[in-house]
């Protein structure tokens, strides 16, 4: 676990964030503040800088301006205590690897770069395989898997690693009804025992639903905080206009906003 040097301090905070990328500014004077032990969403339309979001949080790319502490360090500092989920359309499921092999990638942040894999690693592994129940298929090609269990397969690779932060890209794009049932549970699971769970999210109405907190965003932050505080209806035709409908009887988002 990461030691507690900052025991007050949120998850994650970040302050005054803007990212340029080319002549284009993707994120604008960005302050958000994720609770530990919560479960939250990023939201937003296409373009509107989820992914960018994601991916200046964990370092791959820099900020021009601003901070970013997670649980009161700076990402070099903590990065072993978070484990990044990507979009599962950008990788190649034709590399030649088994369910397993992916599972164990998760360990290696815990290890020197001259020890071996040992039976820890393996329990570890074995472990987070049996948690997204893809213990069966632990010698299969990843090529084989369809596109529930290869989202099911980059979670376990995460749980593998025993962060205190999950940071996952759309990780219900794609799914099987299943898969999105079995890899939401596991995520609620691990909010329960005490971890941080941010997730880059397009359905509204499982966010509502299902979520603790939201970050809306439309290259600035709309709005942040618990779900039923920030998701109102003013804040989401703010981020997302005329694209959004409410339900009449109780106002609960009901559409679906595509992103990447």
């Amino acid at each position: 676990m990461l030691p507690e040097r900052y025991p007050a301090a949120p998850a994650l905070d970040v302050e005054d964030v803007t990212v340029v990328l080319g002549d284009r500014t993707v994120l604008w004077d960005i302050d958000a503040v994720v609770p530990r032990r919560t479960l939250c969403a990023v939201v937003g339309p296409n373009g509107a800088g989820k992914t960018t979001f994601i991916r200046a949080v964990i370092g791959l790319l820099q900020p021009i301006s601003g901070r970013i502490r997670i649980m009161g360090e700076s990402f070099a500092q903590a990065c072993r205590h978070v484990a990044y989920v990507p979009q599962r359309s950008g990788l190649d499921w034709d590399f030649p690897a088994t369910v397993l092999d992916v599972a164990t990638m998760g360990t290696y942040t815990s290890l020197p770069w001259w020890r071996p894999l040992g039976s820890e690693q393996r329990r570890r592994a074995k472990a987070a395989l049996e948690t997204v129940g893809l213990s069966d298929l632990a010698s299969r090609s990843i090529g084989e898997l369809s596109g529930g269990q290869q989202q099911r397969v980059l979670l376990a690779r995460a749980l593998a690693q025993e962060p205190e932060l999950f940071l996952l890209d759309e990780p219900f794009q794609g799914v099987d009804a299943a898969s999105e049932a079995s890899i939401l549970a596991t995520l609620t699971s691990l909010r329960d025992s005490g971890r941080t769970v941010i997730v880059v999210h397009h359905d509204l109405h499982t966010v509502a639903e299902r979520f603790d907190r939201a970050i809306l965003l439309n290259v600035r932050k709309i709005a942040d905080g618990p779900v039923s505080e920030c998701m109102t209806e003013s804040n989401l035709r703010r981020t997302f206009g005329a694209r959004v409908g409410f339900d009449e009887r109780n106002t609960a988002p009901r559409s679906m906003a595509t992103d990447a």
